[in-house]
């Protein structure tokens, strides 16, 4: 016969507790440091674990965090949401990850998808910060939004996309170089992210010459849409809105038997741990993902437990310089 779970009231009666204080102590709240560990060491003597569904029904919450990602393929996205994931579980949640695949539609569909399954909140990557369906999405469930700014949300931490553009345009024109594709994953019917209009005014104080073109981050997408780039008029240099995307120039790049950085420069914006891998490493814009893992957890679990408070967390850019842009000012 299998053993009976063990209930909080035999924890109680071999700690000499209230059930509600070794309820307390089990969750780490209201409760001294040592009795804390006294309880949890009889639960596991005992074997009791917490019945997730009564603890549900009891709190209202299911302890599950939705964290609903712009693009999967993106392997940013990717690192982006094992960290998180784990950064919740250390916090005693569960992230329940769904993937928008870049398209606006899907977003919308999952993100009232994830509301209606009762998650205790959500974290957004997003594909369409202008949607209109956001305010009613987050007086509904506490989000939390990641990269771009969201109205009505609990908290955002965002990129200070204005900076990092700055960053990489300055350091392609000292460099000399004029003429720059721009490979972005924003579509055409979601055209005012902000690192896609910071590109165009920023590449207009500098006077240089861009062109912006849509680009997947799925390699062999990407590596299709660098082909066509790298095939006409050649520019100087490409700078991409995600390091994945970057990967398709490099493999582009070598299919035609080209050099970089001696025919083309390339770079990044996202500093993926492969990045720094290739031959010759990927020049890129680093976000500290570490970072910014950190502190969406932290405003998600706040959002969760009652905090009332809005709070923002503006991402610094950071230039990564490896061997992928040539310097031609000379």
């Amino acid at each position: 016969m299998p053993r009976k779970r063990a209930t909080i009231k035999e924890v109680a009666q071999a700690t000499g507790l209230s059930p509600a204080a070794v309820s307390y102590a089990l969750r780490g709240m209201q409760v001294s440091e040592e009795t804390m560990e006294r309880v949890r060491a009889a639960a596991a003597e005992l074997g009791y674990e917490a019945d997730p569904i009564a603890r549900a029904l009891a709190s209202g919450r299911t302890g599950m965090i939705g964290l609903l990602c712009g693009s999967l393929e993106d392997l940013w996205q990717q690192s982006l949401s094992v960290g998180i994931s784990r950064g919740l579980r250390e916090k005693d949640r569960y992230a329940l990850i769904l993937d928008a695949v870049g398209d606006p539609a899907r977003e919308r569909a999952l993100a009232q998808q994830l509301r209606d399954q009762r998650v205790d909140g959500l974290i957004v990557q997003p594909v369409d910060p202008a949607a209109p369906f956001w305010p009613e999405l987050c007086e509904s469930v506490p989000v939390v939004s990641v990269g771009d700014s969201l109205r009505g949300t609990a908290g955002e931490v965002v990129f200070d996309n204005r900076r990092g553009m700055t960053l990489a345009l300055e350091h392609l024109k000292t460099l000399g170089h004029r003429r720059v594709a721009v490979l972005t994953p924003t579509r055409t019917s979601t055209p005012d992210r902000p690192a896609d209009m910071h590109v165009t005014a920023e590449a207009e104080r500098l006077g240089l010459d861009i062109e912006v073109t849509t680009a997947p981050h799925e390699l062999a997408a990407a590596t299709a849409v660098a082909h066509k780039i790298l095939e006409k008029d050649r520019p100087s240099a490409v700078f991409c809105f995600a390091d994945s995307i970057a990967y398709g120039v490099y493999a582009a790049a070598a299919e035609q038997g080209l050099s970089i950085p001696d025919d083309v420069s390339v770079m990044g914006y996202d500093d993926h741990p492969m990045s720094g891998l290739l031959t010759p490493g990927l020049t890129t814009v680093d976000w500290n993902i570490a970072g910014i893992v950190r502190a969406a957890v932290r405003l998600v679990v706040a959002a969760v437990d009652g905090g009332t408070k809005r709070r923002r967390v503006v991402q610094q850019p950071t230039l990564r310089e490896r061997g992928s842009v040539r310097d031609i000012s000379s």
